[in-house]
């Protein structure tokens, strides 16, 4: 029999990871400056970024919410119930159904889509937008479902990894490991990649499951809680760890961005103190994360060294990056897109897609970067 586990969700580290979050906060006086999002400033654009097209996909955003590209069609949800597959080229919406209130999607192969509602309701559609099956993971999901392999795969708040059949719903595997006593509400996510299940677990350890058996395969330290208190000791890998041929890379709020040769083992190649609360980027040439501080950082993929650091954005609370040909791209809590420059770090561009804070983490597609924002659009930045 299933016992729940009773989580305290760290609201502290909720605040910093949004800004909507930010603004119930009172743990610094009004007049402390230190935490003031960067004015913008004027400066010489090095690029060219426009609206191709947008669309309203439903109402609201938040953490467990991020659109899937699957070839040239987009799956996205939004916490009112909403769920919808668009043209990736258009934003033409191919169907659109309403469910009932979700905190979590959506996942998608291209064939079955999945959301997941505050209950643990699991809650896949075929590709008409028909609802496939219903199941019940066993706590609130609030990390976007991974789909694939012939699986639906829910991280809960008890810590529990489940698989579900895409084709029946049965739940055919659980993974579970001991969770500590604060948790980081923040921009989670979970991969599945050459059949295994990557993720992220509150205490900082990185997983890979196959995705089939759930058989775990591999274990990896991204971060080691310290110190005497639940809230020194808090210390969750987060966004989502990024595949590079033979290396992955990942990074913790309170811990280290790491990257690991997953051909040697899982052997850590190089690592940094760092802190973040929504994740890192990577391509061929470096590695991208924003710190706690929306500090945003440059680092060389294979030796770690820094490469630059960019400022002028700090406590705007950026978003995950995404790399789109030679510009690192992030969101912010007003609206606007930022693109700095991944050689150097310097600003190239800005663009403001409306709306509330940009929480969702950005996607780099074959047409631009997508961008789901706070009041629930679906907006296409084209850098052609």
């Amino acid at each position: 029999m299933f016992t729940p586990v009773i989580r305290r969700f760290f609201t502290l580290a909720a605040c910093v990871a949004t800004a909507v979050a930010l603004s119930a906060c009172s743990l610094f006086s009004k007049d402390d400056k230190r935490y003031d999002p960067t004015p913008l400033t004027e400066y010489k654009a090095g690029m060219s970024v426009h609206q191709a097209w947008s669309v309203s996909i439903g109402s609201g955003g938040g953490l467990g919410f991020l659109p899937t590209v699957v070839g040239d069609t987009v799956y996205a949800a939004t916490p009112n119930g909403k769920v919808g597959k668009y043209d990736l080229l258009s934003g033409r919406a191919i169907w659109t159904v309403s469910t009932d209130k979700l905190s979590a999607g959506a996942g998608s192969d291209g064939s079955t889509t999945v959301v997941a509602t505050p209950s643990g309701q699991v809650i896949a559609f075929d590709d008409t937008g028909k609802v496939k099956w219903k199941a019940q993971a066993t706590s609130e999901v609030n990390i976007p479902p991974a789909v694939g392999n012939g699986v639906a795969v829910v991280r809960s708040s008890d810590y529990r990894i489940q698989a579900f059949d895409l084709n029946s719903g049965e739940r055919v595997w659980s993974v579970q490991r001991p969770g500590p006593a604060l948790a980081l509400r923040s921009n989670a996510q979970m991969v599945i990649a050459q059949g295994l299940v990557l993720t992220g677990l509150p205490g900082g350890k990185l997983m890979a499951i196959n995705a089939g058996s759930g058989d775990v395969q591999w274990e990896g330290t991204v971060a080691t809680p310290k110190g005497g208190s639940d809230l020194e000791r808090l210390t969750d890998v987060v966004g989502a760890p990024r595949l590079l041929g033979p290396l992955m890379c990942a990074v913790a709020y309170q811990g280290r961005v790491v990257c690991f040769d997953v051909s040697q083992g899982g052997r850590p190649i190089w690592n940094k103190d760092f802190s973040s609360t929504v994740g890192l980027a990577v391509d061929d040439h470096g590695v991208y994360a924003p710190d706690q501080s929306s500090v945003l950082y440059g680092f060389d993929l294979r030796s770690g060294q820094q490469l630059w650091k960019q400022d002028n954005l700090k406590n705007r609370h950026l978003t995950a990056p995404t790399v789109i040909g030679s510009a690192v791209a992030v969101g912010d809590y007003d609206g606007y897109v930022h693109f700095v420059s991944r050689d150097s770090g310097q600003l190239l561009a800005r663009i403001s897609v409306g709306g509330d804070a940009v929480v969702s983490p950005l996607t780099t597609t074959t047409q631009g970067v997508l961008v789901q924002t706070g009041n629930g659009n679906l907006v296409m930045l084209s850098t052609n």
